[in-house]
């Protein structure tokens, strides 16, 4: 019989399994949820000191009273950081991790890096870290700030707010610490897609050879999804239990790729072309006399710090430089700092900079200058459309994150293409949507073009049968290549019209 110890999100205790732990016990397994001091069990209120340690120390009792010999945790959100940091007191007791909708903390990472409410992290902010002050639960309108409500039932909602319990400061701001024995656990991932998160994206970030992510094609390693928001416990109870006795068996999807970067080509044949290198930027040269007008290639992201290649020597970002130049005009390339959720203000400083030294370079003519965003750098759009200069002439973006997702709350509110777009006027807007997109990043895709349509902003739509989201180097069709020619082409038209 395989014994579950459950530990939810912040605010929240063993109430908010309820559903969850009756199907696990219809389906021959224990269930053990775990109120974490101070979160609602009046015999064991928060006091000062109460820390993430009081609450490892919770969930190491816990798993001491189990009978079962091992047992399978369950994190929730913040609830991985006290089992994790539990884990590493009883490794020989845990069968399992499971990572349910939570981040990956590392060694020394505090609660806090991955909480995704700015308001939490305003209230943190001072010299103490909060002291021993309680940080009060969301409201009943704010939860949205936690991850997607998507399948949450009001009532559900309702009760949620209604239960919930201030949470310590301590237990956000304390650093988690992780003896090396829990890297040696099996551990399962259960991804929730509608709050952003899906097996195809961590495949993705993992082919990108991130060190942090290197173990989780590790055999021991499965994943599973549900097509829900952050909260399953409360939209899909009972697929989500399904769920955790298939994990508990060691079951689930283990991922098809070998952690070490794949070798890339881009899927035009352009020339090598004269490239030079300010700063963090690179500049591929076309072959003429006098100013040129300019593309800058933004890419996406996050991408770790000690990323190789950088983005801007990929087969991508190389292959469209190359290709600007090749027809006439200066293609630019810049290594951004998007290395974190965190960290889009600074990439668009970066982006802001290096559009100012391409517009100072006397081969370019400053007055005729065009934006292209990729993937996860389609945020930083929002700058540019929000407030266009005269000399930009377009905006173009391929397959594009055009709005934060649900679980990346950490985004200033400032970097949302579906509002700015509103604020674009005729700024030609060129955007590449690839049919197999990812469902979350298509979903932000929806919403932009719902509002510029109802703005009647001028959107270029450039389709890609059967293309996947960087389609440059795994779809080498000849849709594909009609659909950079397509797309190019047009830009251009905007730069020289």
């Amino acid at each position: 019989m395989t014994a579950f110890v459950l530990v939810s999100e912040a605010f929240t205790g063993s109430w908010i399994w309820q559903e969850v732990v009756a199907g696990l016990r219809s389906a021959g397994a224990e269930a053990h949820p775990v109120t974490l001091t101070g979160m609602g069990d009046p015999t064991r209120p928060a006091g000062p000191g109460t820390d993430l340690e009081t609450h490892i120390e919770d969930v190491a009792r816990a798993i001491d009273s189990v009978d079962a010999p091992e047992v399978v945790l369950v994190g929730h959100g913040y609830g991985i950081h006290p089992v994790l940091g539990a884990a590493g007191r009883r490794p020989g007791r845990v069968a399992r991790i499971v990572y349910l909708d939570s981040g990956l903390p590392q060694d020394g990472d505090a609660p806090l890096k991955v909480v995704p409410d700015p308001a939490v992290h305003e209230l943190l902010a001072g010299r103490d870290g909060g002291g021993d002050r309680l940080i009060p639960a969301p409201a009943l309108d704010e939860w949205g700030r936690w991850g997607s409500l998507d399948g949450v039932p009001g009532e559900a909602l309702e009760r949620l707010t209604r239960l919930a319990a201030p949470q310590p400061a301590g237990t956000f701001t304390q650093p988690l610490r992780l003896p090396e024995e829990v890297a040696g656990l099996p551990t399962t991932g259960v991804l929730c897609t509608a709050n952003g998160s899906s097996i195809e994206m961590v495949e993705a970030f993992v082919r990108l050879g991130d060190p942090q992510l290197r173990a989780l094609v590790d055999p021991r390693v499965s994943f599973f999804e549900l097509p829900t928001g952050h909260w399953p416990m409360l939209s899909c109870a009972t697929e989500l239990a399904e769920v955790l006795v298939q994990a508990g068996a060691g079951e689930g999807y283990r991922l098809s790729v070998d952690g070490r970067p794949r070798e890339e080509s881009f899927l035009l044949e352009v020339p090598e072309m004269p490239r030079e290198r300010v700063g963090r930027v690179d500049l591929h040269l076309p072959d003429a006399d006098g100013p040129r007008p300019a593309v800058v290639f933004v890419h996406g992201g996050p991408f770790p710090a000690d990323l190789r290649p950088t983005p801007r020597d990929s087969a991508t970002f190389t292959g469209y430089g190359r290709y600007a130049a090749s027809l006439g005009v200066v293609g630019a390339t810049v290594d951004h700092r998007l290395h974190d959720l965190a960290d889009y203000g600074r990439a668009a400083e970066d982006v802001a900079a290096a559009v100012e030294l391409v517009r100072a370079d006397p081969r370019v003519d400053g007055e005729r200058v065009a934006l292209w965003f990729f993937s996860g750098g389609g945020l930083l759009s929002a700058d540019w459309l929000a407030a266009a200069p005269s000399w930009l002439r377009c905006v173009a973006a391929t397959y594009p994150v055009l709005a934060p997702m649900p679980n990346w709350g950490l985004v200033p509110d400032r970097f949302r293409p579906a509002e700015a777009i509103q604020r674009a006027g005729r700024l030609p807007f060129v955007l590449t949507r690839v049919q197999l997109e990812r469902p979350e990043i298509a979903a932000t895709v929806v919403e932009f073009l719902t509002a510029a349509e109802k703005c009647a902003a001028a959107v270029e739509i450039v389709d890609v049968p059967g293309g996947h989201h960087g389609f440059e180097t795994l779809d080498h069709t000849e849709e594909a290549r009609r659909a950079v020619e397509r797309a190019m082409g047009s830009v251009l038209g905007h730069l020289r019209g």
